[in-house]
């Protein structure tokens, strides 16, 4: 009996020294994490490992605490985030580029997460029809979205952008930009500092949105590829007064180039002069855009497109003219020979006497 009871006390006290060891192991250990938080928190840590922080517009603010968190910015991203609700409820992450260190306290993050480094505001950019990859380079660098010459050096090949239609872009080392044409005119909201390939892609996406089952049946009934439709209604749109004028000068280049003559469009000059003088294509390049010297087609599109403008040439009208020109008044006229062509310019002036 006697050594029952020793044994029971024995057992006793091994349970209590268990329980004593266990609740000192938790008071050390909460200790231990209470001060690794609370060291995170203030930024005294011995790590100054830097990152830079991207906040994107689709960001929630729990995925922010995830990327300060396996950046080792901070020990964990409940902490941070629980922190943050706590002192700045009403938070309000801004896009852009933030430099961050792991040595900086939360309330240095937050402060410094009011003001990017480099600002990703988006802006809303509009990009009329009828403009070329070399003006929307313009626009975006005037609206701070990219660089000019860093939008064309991402126009220049169609390699890296997976979309089906850009099969249809010759590997032709005469086009300038391969993606000219595809660049869908509209009104785009984008945000300052860019990547220039995501403009392109989203300007990508807005041309894929509007290419049609017509548009892709009149290629397979006319013997032409998507690029060579792209291409001729690029000219259509730059030699368009209006939309009511563009089918029947859609009608005038089909003839031409059915009956095998130049297209001898005024309008491919001015774009193969501008690669050439302003922007270093080489004389090869040019006379591959002029349609007073090339025949057929151009190299390549010579503007981007709008809707209407694309379906005026996919619809135009069966009609037998070759030749036309605008007046002074910004008329049309249409002839089916060069002599009709001829009475019509004295009948209708289109030329400023000197």
């Amino acid at each position: 009996m006697t050594k029952k009871n020793k044994k029971k006390k024995k057992g006793g006290f091994a349970t209590v020294l268990i329980v004593v060891i266990l609740i000192c192991a938790l008071v050390i250990g909460g200790g231990y994490v209470y001060l690794l938080a609370k060291n995170d928190i203030e930024g005294n840590r011995q790590s100054a490992d830097e990152y830079t922080l991207q906040i994107t517009k689709n960001d929630f603010e729990y995925e922010i605490g995830k990327k300060l968190y396996n950046n080792k910015i901070v020990i964990s991203d409940a902490l941070w985030t629980n922190w943050m609700a706590k002192h700045y409820p009403d938070f309000k992450y801004v896009n852009g580029e933030y430099k961050l260190t792991a040595d900086m306290s939360y309330e240095e993050i937050a402060k410094k997460l009011q003001t990017p480094d480099v600002s990703h505001e988006g802006i809303k950019v509009v990009i009329p029809e009828g403009t070329n990859c070399m003006e929307i380079a313009k626009i975006l660098e005037d609206n701070g979205i990219c660089k000019a010459d860093a939008f064309l050096e991402a126009c220049k090949s169609k390699e890296g952008y997976d979309f089906d239609f850009l099969e249809t872009v010759p590997d032709n080392d005469l086009i300038a930009y391969q993606l000219e044409g595809f660049l869908f005119p509209a009104t785009y909201d984008l945000p300052k500092n860019a990547e220039p390939k995501n403009v392109v892609i989203a300007m990508l996406d807005a041309f894929e949105e509007r290419l049609t089952p017509e548009m892709t049946k009149y290629c397979e009934d006319n013997g032409m590829t998507l690029f060579e439709l792209i291409t001729l209604a690029s000219v259509v749109q730059e030699e368009a007064l209006g939309n009511s004028s563009a089918k029947n000068i859609a009608s005038v280049f089909v003839n031409r180039l059915e009956s095998g003559e130049k297209l001898q469009s005024d309008v491919t000059y001015f774009y193969a002069r501008d690669l050439r003088d302003d922007y270093g294509f080489s004389q090869e390049v040019y006379d591959a855009y002029y349609t007073y010297r090339c025949p057929g087609l151009p190299a390549g599109p010579i503007t981007n497109s709008g809707e209407v403008i694309i379906d005026s040439v996919v619809n135009h009208p069966d009609t037998k003219y070759i030749y036309f020109f605008s007046d002074l008044n910004q008329e049309f006229h249409f002839a089916e020979t060069y002599e009709e062509f001829e009475q019509q310019k004295q009948q209708f002036p289109w030329q400023e006497e000197e």
